[in-house]
């Protein structure tokens, strides 16, 4: 049968993925997002908008 090493594995690797999928990757693609909107915010405030 499975060794019982094997079944802790096997959740620890569920529990690892569903952290990753559901507070992981989408606290980082939000971080992101904000980074690049506060860089573009900062860059205008120095040089103008887009277009003047």
């Amino acid at each position: 049968m499975h060794a019982p090493s094997d079944d802790a594995g096997k959740r620890r690797e569920r529990n690892l993925f569903l952290f990753l999928t559901v507070v992981l990757f989408p606290l980082l693609s939000i971080g992101i997002v904000a980074a690049y909107g506060f860089a573009v915010w900062i860059w205008q405030i120095f040089n103008g908008p887009p277009g003047s």
